[in-house]
């Protein structure tokens, strides 16, 4: 089930909600709680049923090793070292790789079978593996559960609460990756048990402006991003960037429009999910846009892999080499190809860029790093989307070809290429090139997307109180997107495929 189809508006949510809140007013917390892990888990469940059984098992065996390595942290600082307590740090490696070794599985079994295939000249196959959905997202969080256990900075939750912390339905399926102190106290927190008006209708705003940004801006740019990176055809100039720009707003305005909604969510039921999007695109530096996009898994990089391997501690090239290693292993998170390592390995190098030039001294003036960074960024999103090198290679021979710059001959261009202009045709194409003129509808909402990346998120109006206007917002946002999960079929989010 997914937040922009009428089932979860119209129905699933407004059901969960009401039914959470009616037992916690007669003082059925903890049935309260069980109606919430048996709503997520049905929310879970509506795609494919046969992958229950998976998560299941994942948090009934991650919470008893969760348990045991708490319990052990408690031993041990009381002095009681003796049997299976001096092999803590083997429970957790244990731990951790069942948990990478799932995840191996279920998505990466098939990308290494094919490149052993092409390495050796062998012909394995294998039935194809069914990626479960959200199998990266709460694997990753519960890998930092057994983390944090074994350090001794969790409590001993019961399985319910541990239950709800994993599947609760807002961060379930592509994020925010949560940790237990985030959200853990809140529910154990009397404050959270009762509706508040403040919240619901903070709640409902995010949730209209994600679910406007997903329906009405991301799906709109996808029809463009499809059509320039899954086509065949040489791309000339202006659809070659506009194929690319379209699927870096595409990408932006899909996943944090569905943090927003998840935001929202779960501030109806009196929980703040952590941010994970602060208006990346502003970005001065592509260090600064690693503190602005996705920030609960560039905190995850930070704390679960760059730090153990060393971090900045042992100098500048090991610091060099543990950022691109970093990044690489980040962008094989996002999937089995080689062009999201290629990504991943172009923002780790991206950084020691940046590194080297901060430690020179010199400066540049604020437009022309904000430029840099953008183009940068756009750029190797090219490769993220790409299907393969060939893709990624006819995309960036389009944004290169500048002979395509001026005055086409018509017989060059693919018949529908105008089709939208109707009788603006003729008068446009005697003022503007024809490629341009092609892809006016691509450019003129881009500039759109350009002046609205410069405004306040959505948490910073929020944060500032929902007011009348912003009220009257929501009215228009809620009934536009409705409409549009009615008259017609919505894509899945873009993050539901990590």
């Amino acid at each position: 089930m997914i937040f922009s189809s009428w089932q979860f508006i119209l129905v699933f949510l407004p059901v969960t909600l009401l039914g959470y809140f009616l037992l916690n007013r007669s003082r059925k917390l903890v049935l309260g709680k069980v109606w919430l892990v048996l709503a997520s888990l049905f929310f879970y469940a509506y795609w494919n049923w046969t992958h229950l059984p998976l998560i299941l098992g994942s948090i009934f065996l991650n919470y008893q090793l969760g348990r045991r390595l708490s319990l052990g942290y408690e031993l041990e600082k009381a002095g009681k070292i003796s049997g299976w307590i001096r092999h803590r740090r083997a429970w957790l490696t244990a731990g951790i790789a069942l948990n990478l070794v799932t995840l191996g599985y279920y998505k990466y079994t098939n990308f290494m079978v094919d490149n052993l295939n092409w390495f050796a000249g062998t012909h394995f196959q294998l039935n194809a593996v069914v990626l479960p959905l959200a199998v990266s997202f709460f694997t990753f969080t519960q890998i930092v559960y057994l983390i944090d256990s074994y350090r001794g900075e969790t409590s001993q939750y019961d399985l319910l609460n541990y239950s709800l912390f994993v599947t609760f339905f807002p961060h379930l399926i592509a994020g925010p990756i949560v940790q237990h102190s985030q959200i853990m106290p809140q529910f154990s927190s009397r404050w959270t048990w009762l509706p508040r008006e403040s919240h619901l209708v903070k709640g409902l705003f995010l949730f209209s402006i994600g679910l406007f940004k997903k329906l009405v801006i991301a799906d709109t740019f996808a029809i463009w991003a499809d059509a320039g990176f899954d086509g065949k055809q040489a791309l000339d100039f202006y659809s070659a960037w506009g194929a690319s720009l379209s699927y870096t707003f595409q990408l932006y305005f899909d996943f944090s429009g569905y943090c927003d909604m998840a935001v929202g969510i779960s501030l109806l039921f009196n929980i703040w999910l952590p941010i994970n999007f602060n208006s990346p695109y502003k970005s001065f530096n592509i260090q600064e846009f690693w503190r602005r996009w996705h920030i609960t898994l560039s905190h995850f990089l930070r704390d679960y892999v760059y730090i153990p391997l060393g971090g900045n501690r042992h100098g500048e090239w090991r610091t060099h080499a543990n950022l691109v290693i970093t990044f690489a292993l980040g962008g094989l998170w996002h999937g089995a190809s080689w062009m999201f390592v290629i990504w991943g390995l172009l923002h780790g190098l991206a950084l020691v860029v940046h590194r080297l030039w901060q430690a020179s001294g010199w400066r540049m003036p604020r437009w022309l790093a904000w430029t840099i960074t953008f183009l940068f960024v756009n750029g190797a999103w090219v490769f993220f989307r790409a299907k393969d090198g060939d893709s990624a290679r006819r995309i960036f021979s389009g944004m290169g070809d500048i002979s395509t710059l001026g005055w086409i001959p018509l017989t060059r261009l693919p018949a529908d290429t105008l089709a939208w202009a109707g009788w603006l045709a003729d008068p446009l194409l005697s003022l503007f090139p024809s490629y341009l003129v092609g892809q006016l509808p691509v450019l003129l909402m881009l500039s759109l997307s350009f002046v609205l990346i410069r405004q306040k998120n959505a948490l910073q109006w929020a944060a500032e109180g929902v007011d009348g206007p912003k009220l009257a917002c929501t009215v228009f946002f809620l009934t536009v997107s409705i409409y549009m999960t009615v008259v017609s079929t919505s894509a899945v989010f873009l993050y539901f495929n990590f």
